[in-house]
């Protein structure tokens, strides 16, 4: 009997500035054991920097690492020209976004590099179709970009198609899976994409290695795409960003100075588990695994993808030996018929001025300074006749600002003055500019320094996200070089439905039992549980695990969407959902319009959420004092 079929993907990069030393590790260390090396570089943020390079172009004064035409220039630099003989060498095929906004420059500089290396016959694809910028006004007229929420149902918060009146700098659909299986299918060794959904770049190799049905086998696809989604970012599934830090940091083989990237061992059935290379640092348990599984996620009953909708309510991970992780339980059904897009455009410039104050009352003259800083600029712009600045934020950075009312660092002795501030040109922001080095003389004692020294305005990119029905976004593969190239589009096909967009009802959850004559004790959150924040535009999400399942109905009866909101109103301006994971003992929480507009455009300290999850666990919880007695 044959042995069982498994295939290992590693993965070299959760965005475009990860590690430049991943792809070294992974192809060193593992050699021929790697079947596949994906490696993930575009975000949000990234596709606002891509596409402000595009729209430079050659008249662009300033160093970039991205290609021309918008392809992220690092997988040249620091992978493909010092590692494509081992690459080739070691059999491993290679699956990667980094063609950002131009994937066929990206292709044709890899075919280039290829044959000065002495490389003949390396078969390489590029998936294009994603990019709508184009399209955008087009379609728009025919009613095909449609609004997008966060919350399934919340009508009243959605991000919509911003029109031509704005400056659109790019609008790209999130492709599939499919496309990357057809190129694997036609013998391509390297596939570059444009976006796609993170996790298409692990099912695509899947699809094409188990051969499964992509119009009936959803629980397979779905696990793949979980196994795409746990180790897309990178180390945060090995160790990094993790709540218990200190075993990371201080883990064997270099800790966080060498932290391992990681690596998915994949079964037919879909099933797989979660590991990384030998003699790195960082660890594999189920706290990082399930901590990852939770990032970014809104719905954990409807994570929408373009080819099948994954349910992570009832998925299990379990501790299989040291740094190996089990994961199971992963369910899918048919995707809706529409694809998401996700859109960048600016919206006038943005500045932002430090300013260092030590001493007595360093947070309250951090606010005074900032105040008249903005009180002089705006007396300049009534000088010259020009509008007040459209939005601004002064900070004390060093007291907790970003914690509200929690905070318990407003006596610290030494803060940043941040100053934020958008304006519709340039020139209104360079007047500000101009007002922050007078603080040093004229304002409060203890301003030490002007951080990077005299700020520069730079553009305001805003993002959005819309959808687009499936049939009006094909992708296209071309792959090959020459008389051998081949030119194909793929159409969406199988089955869809809208409603499936809402999960399957669950039991409800467990609630503790009464007693009241058993002792409590009241304990900060982290004390009994994991968690984990990300962001999705301008909605933020905070995944709470139990440590022990113990735990899990003390942290279900008492974080609720009042409490949470309560807690968190000082950032949360919209709604907040509450979704459980009973699977993992956790529950996820959705806060609408908390992260001042997104990470591109907000003026706040943390535009991303990624300290609200570490916000949330200073939450005071009451648990039985006997539960305690192992912690």
């Amino acid at each position: 009997m044959a042995p069982e079929k498994i295939v290992r993907i590693g993965c070299a990069g959760a965005f475009w500035g990860d590690s430049v030393s991943a792809f070294e590790q992974l192809v060193t260390l593992e050699g021929k054991n790697l079947d596949y090396i994906v490696a993930d570089y575009l975000a949000e943020v990234t596709m606002g920097l891509l596409a402000r390079h595009r729209k430079a172009g050659d008249a662009s004064k300033k160093e970039s690492r991205a290609g021309p035409g918008g392809y992220v220039g690092d997988f040249i630099t620091f992978v493909w020209k010092r590692l494509c003989v081992d690459i080739v060498a070691n059999g491993t095929k290679i699956v990667t976004n980094a063609g950002g906004l131009d994937p066929l420059a990206l292709k044709e500089a890899i075919e280039t590099i290829a044959k000065e290396n002495g490389i003949e016959g390396l078969v390489v694809a590029a998936v294009t179709g994603d990019d709508l910028h184009t399209r955008a006004e087009e379609m728009n007229a025919k009613g095909e970009l449609l609004p997008f929420n966060y919350i399934t149902g919340n009508k009243d918060e959605v991000d919509r198609y911003p029109g031509k009146e704005k400056k659109n700098l790019s609008l790209n659909a999130y492709l599939g899976a499919m496309p990357i299986k057809e190129a694997l299918d036609a013998g391509a060794s390297i596939v570059i994409t444009g976006r796609v959904v993170d996790s298409a770049l692990v099912l695509g190799p899947l699809l094409h290695e188990f051969k499964w049905n992509p119009l009936q086998d959803w629980d397979q696809m779905a696990a793949a795409s979980l196994a795409g989604h746990i180790i897309e970012c990178g180390c945060h599934t090995t160790g990094g960003n993790f709540t218990d830090w200190e075993l990371s940091a201080n883990s064997p083989h270099g800790g966080y100075a060498n932290m391992g990237f990681p690596i998915v061992e994949c079964h037919v059935n879909g099933d797989f588990v979660v590991t990384k290379p030998a003699e790195t640092g960082g660890l594999v348990t189920v706290g990082t695994v399930a901590e990852q599984l939770v990032y970014e996620v809104l719905d954990p009953g409807s994570y929408i993808l373009p080819d099948v909708i994954l349910d992570l309510r009832n998925v299990k991970v379990t501790q299989v030996g040291k740094d190996r992780v089990s994961v199971t339980g992963a369910k899918g059904r048919p995707p809706t018929p529409y694809l998401k897009c996700s859109g960048i455009y600016v919206d006038g410039y943005k500045i932002t001025a430090d300013l260092w104050i030590g001493g007595i009352d360093a947070r309250r003259k951090a606010l005074a300074v900032g105040d008249a800083v903005i009180k002089r600029a705006r007396k300049n712009l009534e000088r010259f006749g020009i509008d007040d600045y459209t939005d601004v934020r002064v900070e004390a950075l060093g007291s907790e600002s970003t914690y509200g009312p929690h905070s318990t660092a407003l006596d610290a002795r030494e803060v940043c003055c941040r100053i934020t501030a958008v304006h519709p040109e340039k020139h209104g922001l360079l007047l500000l500019g101009v007002e922050l080095a007078p603080s040093a003389t004229g304002n409060a004692p203890g301003i030490t320094g002007g951080g990077a020294g005299r700020p520069h305005p730079s553009p305001n990119m805003t993002h959005y996200s819309i959808l687009a029905p499936k049939e009006t976004v094909p992708a296209i593969l071309t792959i090959g070089t020459g008389d051998q190239q081949i030119i194909k589009t793929i159409p969406f096909s199988g089955p869809t439905h809208a409603k499936n967009q809402f999960p399957p009802a669950l039991p409800a959850a467990p609630l503790p039992s009464a007693n009241s004559s058993e002792e409590t004790v009241t304990i900060p959150l982290i004390r009994i549980a994991y968690a984990r924040s990300g962001d999705k535009g301008d909605t933020a999400n905070v995944g709470v695990i139990a440590r022990d399942p113990k735990f899990y109905p003390y942290i279900n009866q008492q974080l609720t969407e009042a409490s949470v909101k309560e807690y968190m109103g000082h950032l949360a301006q919209g709604k907040v959902a509450r979704y459980e994971l009973p699977g993992i003992q956790a529950l996820n929480f959705v806060l609408t319009r908390s992260l001042g507009g997104g990470g591109l455009s907000s003026l706040n300290l943390d535009r991303q959420g990624k300290s609200y999850g570490q916000m949330l666990l200073s939450f005071k919880v009451k648990v039985p004092k006997g539960l305690l007695s192992n912690l």
